[in-house]
């Protein structure tokens, strides 16, 4: 029988989700704490992949197991055998031809940014304190949506079929963070972005590159002509890592 498992973890320890062979990654550190608790080798296929120090508020997942289990007491050993930058949330028993990865039909990521510093942001918010043009930032982030072909946003050397990908939501948000114990607020951003699927390192190429737009280092047509181009090295710099979160993924069943 196939299960889905939705889970959730913060990336700061891990090489990433893919399992690495000189490397902690957050699929070894899962199959680990699988084989353990059900007493048989359990090896998960991810929805998707994330890089090193990249976060997921959701995350899924699937394995095979013949044997009957209680799915919530199943949840309960595995969260007690995890580390606590990983939680299980639910077991979801699927057909047997439910794919985790294949059959996603939209993932959403955030990147946010703090605009101050802050000692509690550090791990989970990139500080950026540059004055930025939001309203430029989410004109840009509207060009994508004319756009498949991201080639210009991947890592060099990847191994896909194809750059094509389809975003369905791209904008910059302002919000408030409290600063310290006091009441003073600071400015936060956050970008979400939508797509049917992404390129390795996609999401933070795009961000460093409206940035430049933001501080009008390039232009709206420039940003346009970086797409056509198709070539890495006319994009932006890539955003660190950690202020990055796969937030949500989609499937039609679930």
């Amino acid at each position: 029988m196939r299960y889905f498992i939705k889970l959730a973890y913060n990336g700061t320890n891990y090489h990433g989700w893919q399992y690495q062979p000189n490397a902690t990654s957050v699929q070894e550190t899962l199959n680990k704490a699988f084989s353990v608790v059900l007493n048989s080798e359990i090896n998960l296929m991810g929805a998707g992949r994330t890089d090193t120090g990249v976060h997921a508020k959701e995350m899924f997942a699937h394995f095979d197991f013949e044997t009957a289990f209680d799915t919530q007491s199943l949840v309960h050993k595995l969260n007690s055998y995890l580390p606590k930058d990983i939680v299980v949330y639910e077991i979801i028993p699927v057909p047997d031809e439910a794919h985790a990865r294949f059959d996603a039909s939209k993932r959403t990521y955030e990147y946010h940014i703090n605009t101050f510093k802050d000692p509690f942001l550090q791990e989970g918010s990139w500080c950026f304190n540059q004055e930025l043009d939001l309203d430029l930032m989410n004109e840009a982030s509207k060009i994508l949506f004319k756009h498949t072909d991201f080639q210009c946003f991947s890592k060099v050397n990847t191994d896909v079929n194809t750059f094509d990908c389809t975003i369905f939501e791209a904008q910059w948000t302002r919000g408030m963070a409290k600063l310290g114990t006091d009441k003073q607020e600071k400015e936060k951003l956050i970008f979400t972005i939508s797509a049917n699927r992404f390129l390795r390192n996609m999401v933070r190429a795009i961000v460093g590159t409206l940035i430049n737009v933001g501080l009008h280092k390039i232009t709206l047509e420039d940003f346009n002509e970086i797409i056509l181009s198709k070539n890495r090295d006319n994009a932006g710099f890539s955003v660190p890592a950690h202020g990055l979160y796969l937030t949500k993924i989609d499937y039609n069943y679930l």
